[in-house]
């Protein structure tokens, strides 16, 4: 090291000279390397030292004695210059060579860009060429010579044809990656920056789902293959990928047959499954590529026993492109195409596998997230709370998520089983003895309940309400929803000591609760956190102990400029001091938008609605006005909840888990309406059909036809009027729905109960047709009865089963359908009224 130079007078030049002030103006005090070297040891150490930690320094170092005190004092100021000067440095330098990068991708996207401007103007003339055709015969002819591309899907059964395969997989990868193969749109909301995640885009107009990504990220390409193959470590749907068999493929790169299964997001749809042929090679030009695409055949993968969960979809060729940039890191092109068979959903959750905008946000940007994740965390840039290592925290998120994912899916190869129910099948019950609460270092010891585990689980359509601002406010009042002795219930499954029931040493919950945050993800998508309930006792003896609950807290969508394909709330109780292996029983909230936006969640919303959901009427709302698109939002809700069991408690606990669901349920329900930016209560939220009376109208043309046609009054206090009727009608407990008299019925109004059968609103309620409710059997039913119906105005059906707008069977003893008259005598439309329905 060069040895440093004081000058005794003034300032120190840009040269890093040392300068003291008291000397001789020009002179300069050199130091010998020996005091450098000294020096910059205790720089390590202390960069900052005071007025006495520098006195002391001379005292104690014998090679400093002939300095004095203001020439170590400006040597320490001169040393941290250069130090912010150096670091300063370094990072313009690395923003540089990021522009530099982005401003490539840029390029290279305007000109894909032009490539297909110039294609869609070749095919706009060749279409006004067989337009301005004036001869039929040439314009069969004409039609004839465009050939449609051979189905790329062949039988693989042949090892001798994988390679074929595998380069056509390659071409066509490239050609979404970085050609104009699909018409790819920009994604709403994601506008390309330096600081942005990267270049996205969507598919349009193409077979199944696609989403593109194009982004930078500061890992050298090798590592980012072995990330990005690594899929169930990023991709939180993903619950396994087994690699069947691996082979080289002749030119340097390998071949694989890849069996990946993925969770399923609600309960009310089945999980997916893949059958695949992954591709990883070498470019000329050293860039990586790992394509995939499926494999024809049902019979790829493990046994069909193991696989009756799972609805097999495709993937079409998709892949990684992976590139060194100049000055270290990696230019990363993603693409995802898949066709996820939305025929096997029911209608209104098939958005969620009809649009290539929950695949970017569920796969595509993901992958480029954790990227950046894994390449911050490596660089040192994130520090976490407790002193905990990224990987460690990161591996908890995970685990909450799994553990969340396996309750929902409830898979029968983990050792899941439905519970016989009390009739009453809104919330669904399993159980599962094999899994045990083990902690992984003491592998031998079973923590808790021997018994195994129960989950309850419910999903709910919810209407209008912004899924951030519920997951937040489930997140920040969870005395408006929680039971604080099922809480404890849980926390005592940690313990040695065996579980049981709640109610037995009763607590009482102060409603505290302290948040101590512990990582985050780049842009905040995803927060991981401790959570501290405080317990008051209720007797002297136990008010030395402390009785607060501690909970692992994983919260994703919650950020203001958050926009995902899913907002959860996942929790676990876990030990004061949890260890690194400490075990996990997840349980929690997850809200999937059915509608998407493009303008993100809300931001003006307050969450001090807890004053508000006392009133329990469908004036409650929250204060501040929320985005018009919130009105008519619409999402799926799903709850699950795990309890540890005894053997011999396994009855009592389900019965528990199961009425705590609904109690969670109706909270949820409480503060859904509460939050609801249109008030989607009794009035608010209704939309009459144009040419129909309005709701409190209409409430009276039914009572009065009601005791018109069958000689009964439908209401007990039938002498009320206006909305007192309407609200009587209303809490009827009989499903009540109108129908449009039509060739189609369609329906126009339903009461409370005849909206819970129906798993749906008012405002979504005119997407549902009278057929769509029966099945064939029902439908053949009706349709007998109609003449009997417009003859003496009215019918008794039978009893049978109808369905729900999420899908789900519903059961009811009896229903009668009656005309509804207006006041000059002549049918408006049809009513029903089904008697004891419930779920099947």
């Amino acid at each position: 090291m060069a040895a440093a130079v004081a000058m005794r007078g003034g300032s120190s030049d840009s040269g890093g000279f040392d300068k003291v002030s008291g000397m001789d103006s020009g002179k300069y005090v050199r130091y010998t390397p020996e005091q450098v070297e000294v020096l910059e040891r205790l720089y390590i150490d202390c960069p900052k030292p005071s007025s006495s930690r520098r006195q002391q320094l001379l005292r104690e170092c014998p090679i400093l004695a002939h300095i004095e005190p203001k020439q170590i004092k400006v040597w320490f100021q001169n040393r941290r210059c250069r130090d912010k000067q150096r670091k300063e440095s370094s990072r313009l330098q690395a923003v540089n060579r990021k522009l530099t990068a982005m401003n490539k991708l840029l390029m290279e996207e305007n000109e894909r860009l032009q490539k297909q401007v110039s294609q869609l103007v070749h095919e706009n003339a060749h279409m006004r060429q067989q337009l301005q055709s004036t001869s039929l015969a040439n314009d069969t002819s004409c039609e004839s010579n465009v050939t449609t591309p051979p189905n790329p899907m062949r039988d693989a059964s042949n090892p001798s044809g994988l390679l074929s395969i595998a380069e056509e997989t390659f071409t066509e990868f490239l050609s979404k990656a970085t050609g104009t193969a699909i018409d790819w749109v920009q994604m709403p909301g994601m506008k390309p920056g330096p600081d942005s995640v990267g270049i996205v885009a969507i598919s349009h107009g193409c077979r199944g789902v696609a989403a593109r990504a194009c982004g930078l990220v500061n890992l050298e390409p090798t590592k980012v293959i072995e990330i990005l193959k690594d899929r169930p470590s990023w991709f939180r749907d993903c619950r396994s990928l087994e690699v069947f068999t691996m082979f080289p493929a002749g030119n340097g790169g390998t071949i694989e047959l890849v069996y990946m299964q993925m969770y399923a997001p609600t309960t009310l749809v089945p999980a997916r499954d893949f059958w695949t042929l992954r591709y990883t090679t070498t470019m000329e030009d050293g860039s990586l590529v790992v394509c995939e695409r499926s494999l024809s055949g049902s019979g790829g993968g493990p046994s069909a026993a193991s696989a009756q969960q799972f609805v097999r979809a495709e993937m079409l060729p998709s892949g990684y492109l992976v590139r060194p940039c100049d000055g270290g890191g990696s230019i990363v092109h993603i693409v995802d195409h898949l066709d996820l068979e939305a025929w096997s959903v029911p209608e209104v959750l098939r958005p969620l596998y009809e649009s290539s905008r929950v695949v970017a946000q569920k796969m595509t940007t993901v992958a480029l997230r954790h990227l950046r994740q894994i390449a911050q965390e490596t660089s040192g840039e994130v520090v976490y709370a407790l002193g905990r290592q990224p990987a460690v925290l990161r591996t908890f998120s995970q685990r909450l998520s799994r553990g969340f994912n396996d309750a929902i899916s409830g898979f029968n190869d983990d050792g899941w089983s439905i519970m016989g129910g009390d009739g009453i099948e809104d919330v669904v019950v399993a159980c599962n003895s094999t899994k045990k609460i083990r902690n992984n270092s003491n592998a031998g010891i079973t923590f808790g309940a021997p018994g195994g585990i129960i989950c309850a689980k419910a999903s709910m359509l919810l209407q209008s309400v912004p899924p951030a601002v519920l997951v937040r406010f489930l997140r920040e009042h969870r005395s408006e929803w929680a039971d604080y002795n099922i809480d404890a219930y849980l926390a005592s499954a940690l313990k040695a000591s065996a579980c049981s029931l709640p109610g037995l040493r009763p607590m009482r919950f102060s409603g505290g609760q302290m948040i101590l945050p512990l990582a985050h993800t780049v842009e905040n998508e995803e927060i991981l956190e401790v959570v501290r309930l405080e317990g008051q006792s209720l007797t002297h003896d136990e008010a030395l102990l402390s009785r607060d609950i501690h909970l692992l807290q994983l919260c994703t969508g919650i950020d203001e400029k958050s926009v995902g394909s899913s907002f959860q709330l996942v929790f676990a109780p876990i030990d004061e001091h949890f260890p690194d292996d400490a075990p996990l029983i997840s349980s929690g909230f997850r809200v999937i938008p059915l509608d998407t936006k493009t303008d993100g969640v809300s931001s003006g919303r307050t969450l001090d609605l807890a004053s508000s959901l006392d009133v329990g009427s469908a004036t409650a709302q929250a204060s501040g006005a929320g985005s018009p698109d919130d009105c008519n939002l619409r999402s799926v809700l799903t709850i699950a909840f795990q309890f540890p069991y005894e053997m011999h408690l396994q009855d009592s606990v389900a019965t528990m888990a199961r009425q705590y669901v609904r109690s969670v349920v109706s909270a949820v329900q409480r503060v859904s309406m509460a939050i609801s930016p249109s008030q989607s209560g009794l009035i608010s939220g209704q939309r009459v059909l144009s040419g129909f009376p309005e709701a409190a109208t209409l409430a009276r043309w039914v009572c009065q036809s009601y005791h018109y046609h069958l000689g009964v009054e439908l209401l007990n206090q039938s002498d009320e009027a206006g909305e007192a009727l309407l609200k009587m009608l209303w809490h009827h407990p009989d499903a009540i729905l109108c129908c449009s008299f039509k060739e189609k019925p369609m329906f126009t109004f339903a009461n409370k109960a005849g909206l819970d059968m129906l798993e749906t609103s008012l405002i979504a309620l005119q997407d549902l047709t009278l057929d769509k409710i029966f099945d064939e059997s029902g439908r053949k039913a009706l349709f007998s009865d109609i003449s009997k119906l417009m003859e003496q105005g009215y019918v008794y059906l039978p009893s049978g089963v109808c369905m729900s707008g999420m899908g789900r069977h519903v059961s009811f003893d009896q229903a009668v359908a009656w005309k509804v008259l207006g006041e000059d005598s002549n049918v408006h439309c049809l009513a029903f009224c089904f008697v004891n329905w419930s779920f099947v």
